[in-house]
């Protein structure tokens, strides 16, 4: 087996290849063999420059998360990027694929920093609940600026290479045959040219305007508080650039890892890596590896109401035509309203350019009343009333039009996904999508395999969902599914709460100070209160029950 960090010396120039797959994950190997690579290259004779990159499909994704929750075995990150940062020869970073996490710290360790066009940047440590512990906080305002260093962090978000060029985080995009040849033009100019040492811990202009002046962090909590009310980490972050522009480079490095340690603490941190670790899990299925999805490229949407306009909407996001159904052309034209104004608070929050939003609307987006206008789709799900008569009635006048091998799905809370599909006389082809309102926001979407659905319809559902950017959910059939069977045990103690004179009121008030974006009460009113009352009835024993008890839930839908 080869090293997994190898060093070369092509003429004048030092060459260090991570190879380390399939992501190039800074395991202990990796450090280890990083530090001993930057090491020789800094002691040979024959390189006058460094170049850093990645074999295979990107430079570094981030950390190893085989070694998350194990002790750390040194060398320490935190150490290896000293070493890089440290060589008195000029070492460049050749980034393509992404540079994450660890990774990103990596590269701005290094004395530059080219990228392919196709390359992206990122700190997304936030999302797990913990902050960039090797230097990350201290020397991205070190490029960038205070404001848009906050920004980063605590967003998480992946940035392209235009951006990362723009924001000061990379030196060059450098349209090259491979990231080799990029770090080898960048190197050769550098040779060339007399390029210093630039150490990132060594700069100060940018954070100059932020020194003395704590309005910016301050403003930028308050933010804050509103994107990212009840998570910890977010605020950490902001201390650890505050502690980048307050301190000296030494200084600020120890106080991020004070803060990295106390977000290692935090009851949130273990939730989140497990919701990072369950969200990999999910996706291993039976039928991904057995059956490829079918072709989707048209859509089609039953029902133009709160979930029928969502899920809409997710695909318009996602590029995907959509002909939207109505029983009419008074319900047709509502739906219609509806998919714009979710698409025009798209447009308000910044999420989407009004020229976007018309090009959706004029160009992807077409209502009818009449379901032969579903001739040609690939994929039709259904959003239509939470009762079963009516469930079939819509899945047989599905079966009369679609075109074979088409998907019919339906998006049913709680219904038999295999009662629905026996209401066609193409079985194999229905499989369960069940969205979570708001549609167009929300990432869950379960994918409830009937006991006759095809494989590859079963793929097509997942490949759906990674289509529109959510999590696909493999789930059986039963009453509820996953979502609703806990949600069903939550809803029943806040009922309960509120039998014993509680308002729904001070209970959204409580969720939300607690953290979640809507009240539990709000969601279901936005989702839809018929939905439950439809599934009290059914689950009442006797039609005594269902006529005579109507629970405050009832008297409220």
């Amino acid at each position: 087996m080869t090293e997994p960090v190898q060093y070369r010396c092509e003429g004048d120039i030092g060459i260090i290849t991570i190879d380390n797959p399939p992501v190039n994950a800074l395991s202990h190997t990796v450090r280890a063999g990083l530090r001993d690579c930057v090491m020789t290259a800094g002691g040979d004779p024959a390189a006058k420059v460094v170049v850093i990159a990645g074999a295979g499909r990107t430079f570094i994704a981030g950390a190893d998360i085989r070694e998350f929750g194990k002790p750390p075995v040194p060398p320490m990150l935190t150490d290896v990027i000293e070493i890089i940062e440290g060589c008195d020869k000029p070492v460049i970073a050749a980034l393509h694929g992404t540079a994450l996490g660890g990774g990103l710290e990596v590269a701005l360790g290094c004395h530059y920093r080219v990228a392919l066009p196709s390359a992206k940047v990122g700190l997304p440590e936030v999302l797990l609940g913990i902050l960039p512990g090797a230097g990350g906080t201290q020397r991205t305002p070190r490029l960038t600026g205070v404001e848009a260093a906050l920004e980063l962090i605590t967003s998480g978000r992946h940035v392209k290479a235009a951006e990362a060029l723009d924001l000061g985080l990379i030196d060059e995009i450098i349209d090259a045959g491979s990231v080799l040849d990029a770090g080898l033009e960048a190197a050769r100019r550098a040779i060339d040219e007399s390029w210093p040492v630039r150490r990132v811990s060594e700069l100060d202009e940018k954070l100059v305007p932020a020194r003395g002046n704590t309005e910016v962090f301050d403003a930028f909590r308050k933010t804050l508080e509103k994107k990212a009310r009840g998570l910890f980490s977010p605020f950490k972050c902001i201390e650890a650039v505050q502690a980048a522009v307050e301190l000296p480079f030494a200084e600020g490095v120890k106080r991020e890892r004070e803060l990295f340690m106390e977000c290692m603490e935090s009851p949130q941190r273990e939730g989140l890596i497990h919701a990072f670790f369950a969200e990999r899990q999910v996706g291993k299925v039976p039928e991904l590896k057995d059956g490829s999805p079918r072709a989707l490229e048209k859509a089609g949407v039953i029902g133009g109401g709160t979930m029928g306009a969502g899920i809409t909407v997710a695909m318009l996001n996602a590029g995907l035509p959509v002909t939207m159904i109505e029983r009419d052309r008074e319900s047709a034209e509502r739906g219609r309203a509806n998919v714009d104004s979710i698409l025009d608070g798209g447009v308000q929050r910044g999420k989407l350019s009004a020229a976007a939003k018309d090009s959706m609307m004029t160009s992807l987006y077409a209502v009818d009343t009449d379901f032969a206008a579903l001739s040609d789709a690939d994929l039709v799900i259904e959003a239509v009333f939470e009762e079963m008569d009516v469930k079939k009635e819509t899945f047989g006048k599905l079966d009369a039009v679609c075109k074979p091998g088409a998907v019919l799905a339906s998006n049913t809370s709680y219904l038999d996904i295999n009662e629905i599909a026996a209401s066609t006389s193409r079985p194999e082809d229905v499989l369960g999508l069940h969205f979570f309102a708001p549609a167009n926001l929300m990432r869950l979407l379960e994918v409830v395999i009937g006991e006759r659905t095809a494989t590859d319809v079963a793929a097509t559902g997942f490949a759906l969902a990674k289509k529109l950017k959510k999590v696909g959910v493999r789930a059986g059939v039963c009453d509820g599914f996953i979502g609703n069977r806990i949600l069903t045990v939550y809803r029943r103690q806040q009922d309960y709460m509120v039998e014993d004179g509680a308002s729904p009121y001070e209970i959204d008030a409580a969720m939300k100070a607690f953290g979640y974006p809507m009240g539990p009460y709000e969601v279901t009113d936005l989702s839809g209160l018929d939905i439950g009352w439809a599934t009290r009835k059914r689950r009442a024993p006797t039609r005594d029950n269902r006529e005579r008890y109507v629970g405050f839930a009832d008297r409220i839908c």
